[in-house]
């Protein structure tokens, strides 16, 4: 209990207040702006912590994690482009609830989910830090190719009304994850002589033509429908309705407090396994959601569930990632490996001594991860009548800021003009896709944890030829049979809507 106080004591300062309001702040800008990710804004804020002491930088990076995680709903919303690659799954819902005239509730449904979802990933990880942990570390190269077969599974969920084609979109990105260097041989694949595929295809360049692309030329599309029927003026580009029921939507997380609890956790867990991360807990709370939902068929239209999901598991990861990084000294994610640099830099070593030889540090980061939450949730009362009025901008407008800041975005990953390349060329294959029905969500998905689902397996057969460890190792087994389970389940929700709607015509 004196540690804790004393913890308190040092993070309830003015100037760590003052650095962690704008470093909350700085993460939700820098995640709303498409192709500039959260390591990169705390990659930026690290010469800045060189003359804090260590609770304040940690602190200050801290917020600028959390409101990284929060900030990327709000292109995905009102855009139809992911700010950040875990905010992938924000966009099938988010988006469509945009187009139907509702911006301010899907912007303020998905608030809430960041706010209660990054909450759970909190508690879990102050309560569960270190037995999750040890849990974590149980994970062999098996049990890691085990889960993401897991998470492959979901493209047959996220493959809009037919499994086939979200089976084609999930090998298509599962082949472009292909391209580069082996990460077992050392050898170069498919790159046809050209060095800048050496690395393969800079993923944020790939996400953003995908999304952004297709939605762009959507919206030309219905400027030109727009001034074909004698629409000309600014309001006939924007949704009608732009009030944000804080209230009215803040019930509607009640109602579904078993979505929000559920994705919290997920992300929460899948966060404390070490390159897991955001990206894997979204779809796996996006596709738990859809399961387990009654209106599991109206997915990707616009409705609450598919936000809720989304944005808990999202914000979930947030906490969860600090679980193996605090407790072991093993980075959750690229994140949390740039906050291990700063102890380091500090002279402290993470891992299980820390929370000996710096009990007021740990439970100090613990306070300062649930205040950067109400920090977050306070910023985006105050901003979000700002972030809205992008839904306001004449679409024409919009289409070529976006355009410039979406081509300034994949140049500035590395500072290369092949990414532009990339880029656009992604942005035709996402608008081909995009016009034969096929869904985006499979492609990104193969296209994550393609490299993770390869290096895995391979390890696990280059340490044990024998294939039957899948099946006799307790973890990998039981992630199998979930691969299974889910793969049925949702060749029969199909197969259920379907027969559903031909009874309606009936």
């Amino acid at each position: 209990m004196d540690v804790f106080v004393s913890a308190l004591g040092e993070v309830f300062t003015a100037r760590i207040m003052g650095l962690m309001t704008v470093g909350t702040l700085a993460g939700i800008i820098a995640a709303a702006i498409p192709g500039f990710t959260i390591t990169m804004a705390v990659v930026l804020t690290l010469p800045f912590t060189f003359g804090m002491t260590p609770i304040e930088g940690l602190s200050t990076m801290m917020a600028v994690y959390v409101g990284g995680y929060s900030g990327g709903l709000v292109s995905g919303i009102l855009l139809g482009i992911p700010g950040t690659p875990s905010s992938v799954c924000t966009v099938f819902d988010g988006f469509p609830m945009t187009k139907k005239g509702q911006p301010g509730r899907a912007l303020s449904l998905g608030v809430w989910a960041s706010f209660f979802g990054g909450l759970i990933g909190a508690a879990l990880c102050i309560l569960l830090a270190v037995p999750i942990a040890r849990f974590g570390l149980r994970f062999g190269p098996w049990e890691m190719a085990s889960l993401i077969f897991f998470a492959l599974t979901l493209m047959a969920s996220l493959g809009s009304k037919s499994i086939t084609k979200g089976l084609m979109g999930g090998l298509l990105g599962l082949l472009l994850a292909t391209v580069g260097i082996d990460p077992i041989g050392g050898r170069p694949r498919f790159t046809f002589g050209q060095y800048n595929l050496t690395s393969g295809f800079a993923f944020l360049p790939v996400l953003i033509g995908l999304f952004a692309v297709p939605a762009m030329i959507q919206a030309v599309y219905e400027i030109q429908e727009s001034k074909r029927k004698g629409e000309t003026s600014a309001e006939s580009y924007v949704p009608k309705n732009l009030a944000i029921p804080w209230i009215q939507t803040l019930k509607e997380i009640m109602h579904q407090w078993v979505n929000v609890l559920r994705s919290g956790i997920i992300g929460a867990i899948v966060g404390a396994l070490p390159a897991a991360g955001g990206n894997t807990a979204t779809f796996l709370a996006y596709d738990q959601a859809q399961k387990f939902s009654r209106r599991s068929d109206e997915f990707g239209t616009g409705i609450p569930d598919g936000i809720i999901a989304s944005e808990a598991g999202n914000n979930g990861v947030a906490g969860g990632s600090l679980i193996p990084t605090i407790a072991l000294g093993v980075p959750g994610n690229s994140i949390t490996a740039v906050m291990i640099g700063v102890l380091i830099l500090h002279g402290i070593t993470p891992g299980p001594l820390l929370f000996r030889e710096q009990p007021t540090l740990v439970y100090g980061l613990f306070i300062a991860l649930v205040i950067a939450h109400f920090f977050m949730l306070a910023i985006h009362f105050v901003g979000i009548r700002w972030f809205i009025r992008v839904a306001q901008a004449p679409k024409y407008a919009l289409v070529a800021v976006v355009l410039v800041m979406c081509v300034v975005g994949s140049f500035a990953l590395n500072n290369r003009y092949f990414d532009v390349l990339v880029f656009t060329f992604f942005g035709l294959i996402g608008y081909i896709l995009n016009g034969a029905g096929m869904p985006l969500g499979p492609v990104v998905l193969g296209l994550i944890l393609g490299p993770l689902a390869e290096s895995n397996l391979r390890r696990a057969l280059m340490t044990n030829p024998d294939p039957m460890l899948f099946f006799t190792r307790p973890i990998s087994m039981t992630l199998i049979l979930l691969s299974l389970l889910s793969i049925v389940y949702s060749g029969l929700q199909i197969w259920r809507a379907g027969k559903r709607k031909k009874y309606q015509k009936s």
